[in-house]
């Protein structure tokens, strides 16, 4: 897989979103690569840099300007970048929704030490950086939130501990989303062990989906994480008990968790969710597996149908 583009030499080119700098050349590859220049739409495409924490965090745009009606903040999972997301992208594209997404800190495009973190703080840090690339621009309103796994994470802790004053007031939508990792007490005895004598670990690469094209392109992508930093699962664990004590939220949040998960411990997750939020509304897919931005086009179409009746037919979130 022949690459045209060089991830440091392309954030280094990039102005702040509001500066409606024309895609480079360099810039354009990068989308063909990933199959998010969608050359048939009209629409305008913007690469853009801000920084935050000591971060250089690459920012994306889609915006149908003289037809969207809302925006899409798309937030991605642990080891991805936005890259990977076209298929979200061009749902939202198709419901008049303008996109805006950033690569996490260590993620993508975006600087800092690969898959690790400080502390889940910073991923708050960055979902604040991306509301003012959003408010410099005047996307349209109303914002709705999207996340897929670790994505869902940081939704999650910014409805629960900035809910009032957040200004994405719209639908929120959680895919896969992560409170605990499949396996949690055994992952942090691993990482209490393991933490004096290992910065990282191998990463696994595992079927997270039943398409079969996915695992093969993933394992060829030149943006991907190749360890698992302790750092990284350090930071989880604090988290994780923040976001089990945080106070109730009155939203109604769109879930979709597929059964077939390997990842993330789901039936707890959405216990803890249900007891967070009110009510939220639910889709189960029998035979999907964690990476639902990549599942196969049936499944895919499967929530989507889910997501665009209770958007479109919502009163309030």
């Amino acid at each position: 897989m022949s690459v045209a583009f060089d991830p440091d030499h392309l954030r280094a080119s990039l102005k702040p979103l509001a500066e409606w700098q024309p895609l480079s050349e360099e810039a354009k590859a990068y989308q063909r690569f990933y199959k998010t220049d969608f050359p048939e739409r009209d629409v305008w495409r913007g690469m853009g840099r801000f920084d935050i924490d000591g971060y250089q965090l690459v920012s994306h745009c889609w915006w149908p300007a003289e037809t969207a009606r809302a925006t899409l903040f798309l937030v991605h999972g642990f080891y991805d970048h936005t890259g990977l997301y076209r298929h979200v992208i061009e749902w939202a594209l198709d419901q008049g929704f303008a996109v805006i997404a950033c690569d996490l800190p260590g993620h993508g495009l975006s600087s800092g030490e690969r898959a690790s973190i400080r502390d889940f703080s910073e991923y708050q840090d960055a979902l604040q950086g991306l509301f003012a690339e959003a408010r410099s621009m005047a996307l349209p309103q109303p914002w709705h939130l999207c996340g897929q796994s670790t994505g869902g994470a940081i939704i999650v802790d910014h409805v629960l501990n900035h809910g009032e004053n957040s200004p994405a007031q719209g639908q929120l939508i959680l895919l896969a989303p992560l409170v605990r990792p499949r396996a949690w007490g055994w992952s942090q005895f691993s990482y209490y062990l393991l933490r004096p004598f290992v910065r990282g670990i191998a990463r696994r690469f595992s079927e997270n989906s039943n398409d079969p094209d996915f695992l093969p392109f993933l394992q060829a992508d030149p943006l991907q994480p190749k360890r698992l930093p302790t750092a990284w699962v350090g930071a989880l664990s604090r988290w994780i008990n923040r976001v089990e004590y945080a106070k109730k939220s009155p939203r109604r949040p769109l879930i979709v968790q597929g059964q077939a998960d390997m990842t993330v411990d789901w039936q707890h997750n959405l216990q803890v969710l249900k007891w967070k939020f009110d009510r939220p509304q639910i889709l189960l897919l029998a035979e999907a597996r964690h990476h639902l931005a990549n599942e196969t086009a049936e499944m895919r179409e499967e929530y989507f149908e889910f997501l665009r009746k209770r958007i479109n037919g919502r009163n309030h979130s």
